[in-house]
């Protein structure tokens, strides 16, 4: 079930492990596992990768980073085919991706004896990268006709808890939410807020930004661990982050 109209899909190179995700989600259709077990189940997913690497397990960590992408994608599948759409399951995906990238990239920067600066600028580089993909991407999904309902180009008020889930928990979640991912927010929108006027960017322009998608960044993760190229995550986050302003520019200039 795609989140995109027919126009407006593309190449997205970070959505690998989508087919999985529909499979495992239309497993689970008809049983009594909601989306939100399905979030709980990656977020055990990750914590797996973090004791494979601690204990030097790198090919068995790349493959529960992968395994964890393709469980990452059920939980949204699930919740439209039984068509239980949450704020809550919302924000607790992106919570647990949050607390995870953050677990991941320490993990490395443990075993590799990285300073804490590197650390930190990789794990902005990468939560930035992110954000710029999602932010185009979300723009995509909220102006195609029976789009997302859940996500919003900026979450910066708590929004009214759909029928099934508690007001209360999505409050507490939204708060969080905010916490980690607001200031990213207000970075991306203060080198293009502009991009919200547009409701259509190019196939191709969305594909290159897909490597900036989470799914994709595992994957370089992953590969880097099979090759046992550890030392190289933290740097090749902080240099993907660079293009940044090359794309946001190229996005000014050429689209609009």
């Amino acid at each position: 079930m795609s989140k995109l109209t027919a126009e407006n899909q593309f190449l997205d190179l970070s959505d690998y492990a989508r087919f999985f995700g529909k499979f495992l989600a239309q497993s689970l259709q008809q049983t009594r596992f909601t989306p939100i077990h399905v979030t709980l189940l990656f977020g055990i997913c990750g914590l797996m990768v973090i004791a494979a690497m601690l204990n030097g397990y790198y090919v068995t960590a790349a493959f529960l980073l992968l395994l964890k992408s393709g469980i990452d994608a059920a939980d949204g599948e699930l919740a439209r085919l039984k068509k239980t759409p949450s704020y809550s399951g919302r924000y607790l995906d992106s919570i647990f991706d949050f607390v995870l990238n953050f677990m991941f990239l320490s993990t490395i920067a443990y075993l590799t004896k990285a300073d804490v600066k590197v650390l930190f600028l990789a794990f902005f580089g990468m939560q930035l990268q992110g954000t710029l993909y999602n932010y185009y991407y979300v723009i995509l999904r909220t102006s195609s006709i029976g789009g997302d309902s859940t996500s919003k180009v900026f979450e910066n008020k708590v929004p009214q808890a759909l029928p099934g889930e508690s007001q209360a928990t999505v409050n507490v979640l939204f708060k969080l939410y905010f916490i980690f991912y607001g200031v990213f927010d207000k970075i991306i929108y203060t080198i293009d807020g502009s991009a919200c006027k547009v409701n259509k960017f190019p196939n191709w322009f969305m594909t290159i930004l897909s490597v900036y998608g989470l799914g994709f960044q595992l994957l370089l993760m992953a590969i880097l661990l099979v090759l046992n190229a550890i030392n190289y995550v933290l740097p090749l986050f902080i240099i993907m982050t660079l293009p940044i302003v090359l794309l946001v520019l190229f996005r000014k200039l050429k689209i609009s």
